[in-house]
């Protein structure tokens, strides 16, 4: 049997090599930059049984025309896992929200087990970094076979969708955004592909047409003020974190005690979890207020959110903002239109610009701005003022 598997950037050639490992004659087209694999035109004359595309790809690409059966590339993930699947698996998706959903729910998993995301590959419960990969569906089969050959947990970040081969499904938001030459939904791509979990958790305003066993987060969670109440089955109970003030770290939270509920863990434990690098974790450093809410995710509302919090801490201290992005390899990018709205609203003392290709042109409309290419380059250059706030947020891989 041979099969074409398109778009080698995001997971294609992955899915390609794990294919060939199993007996499959499998040829890659890189739509996007030629360099790896065969061309459009030689695909065109050869003979496929399938043809394995990312939900992402404009639906008029020419291959995705050449009348073969076509599937996607978090099915294709969801084939390679076959029988190989880790007890219980869970994988989370959404526009927002699925790191840290995914770092709350590993922190009540106890035993062993592998967390998949944005941030890398760990380990549980030595936590220890196995690797660093995307968040593609492709990224999914090496650690679901990892944890599948520790006999542990499985929980997989996973962008626009899932493989399906979860125990549960979860859509932390349900924030939507146009994909696919602006053809389609983001969010409805992302429930078509739950759909075929066993069990789904989503957000209130969410429900899968004719799915048999799907909650919505708010039939099985509250707030009140500092506590997070839960109900579900034979689990109830309540617990306080301070992190239920902030938005970013309100939502992930009640996901992933509904979460625990649903696979029947007391959520209690979540009372100690503590912030993630890069999502508004905090600490001094020679006497100023380093907040860090640089990631992928960054947005100018959590950047407003992160600078509130910052100024709820610091009242009346100087801010001084590090804003913008450092790296292409995000699947949204900053807009300038946002970052501006951003810096606007915040109105910093001092402000640092992180251009992926800086330029005094650049900084023209921010009068006494100053330029940096990265993260770490403006981190290391910002100084340290006792009484001061640095905020850093930089939409980045962490």
């Amino acid at each position: 049997m041979r099969l074409l598997a398109l778009d080698t950037i995001h997971g294609g050639e992955v899915i390609a090599s794990a294919l060939r490992e199993q007996g499959f004659s499998v040829d890659c087209v890189d739509v996007y930059r030629s360099e790896v694999g065969i061309s459009p035109e030689d695909a065109f004359q050869k003979v496929y049984s399938c043809c394995i595309a990312p939900v992402h790809l404009d639906p008029a690409y020419p291959l995705l025309h050449a009348g073969l059966p076509v599937i996607t590339h978090h099915q294709a993930a969801g084939i390679l896992i076959g029988s190989a699947k880790p007890h219980p698996m869970i994988e989370i998706t959404g526009a927002r929200g699925k790191t840290t959903t995914a770092y709350a729910l590993a922190h009540l998993m106890g035993s062993v087990g592998i967390l998949h995301t944005s941030s890398g590959t760990i380990q549980y419960p030595k936590k220890q970094k196995l690797a660093r990969t995307s968040i593609t569906p492709a990224s999914l089969i090496a650690p679901a076979r990892q944890a599948y050959a520790l006999g542990g947990w499985f929980i997989g970040e996973c962008s626009l969708g899932v493989s399906g081969m979860g125990d549960l499904g979860i859509l932390t938001s349900a924030d939507d955004y146009p994909i696919a030459g602006k053809k389609r939904s983001a969010c409805a791509t992302k429930c078509d592909a739950l759909k075929v979990c066993r069990q789904v958790l989503l957000p209130d305003d969410i429900r899968l047409d004719h799915h048999p066993d799907q909650h919505a987060v708010g039939d099985i969670v509250s707030i009140e003020r500092d506590r997070l109440i839960y109900d579900y089955g034979s689990i109830s109970g309540s617990f306080d974190h301070p992190l239920l003030h902030l938005k970013g770290y309100c939502y992930p939270l009640m996901f992933a005690t509904a979460a625990a509920c649903l696979l029947g863990i007391d959520p209690a434990p979540l009372s100690s979890f503590e912030p993630l690098p890069g999502r508004m974790r905090t600490e001094i450093e020679d006497g100023c207020l380093i907040v860090d809410a640089s990631n992928s995710g960054t947005t100018w509302e959590t950047t407003l959110e992160s600078a509130e919090y910052a100024r709820r801490l610091q009242p009346d201290s100087p801010l001084h903002l590090v804003i913008g992005q450092d790296q292409h390899a995000v699947c949204e990018n900053f807009a300038e239109s946002d970052i501006r709205r951003a810096i606007e609203i915040i109105h910093p003392d001092i402000l640092t610009l992180v251009l992926m290709n800086p330029n005094e042109e650049s900084i023209s409309g921010y009068p006494g701005a100053t330029l940096a290419s990265s993260l770490d380059e403006a981190r290391r250059k910002a100084p340290r003022e006792p009484g001061t706030i640095l905020l850093l947020a930089v939409k980045t891989w962490r």
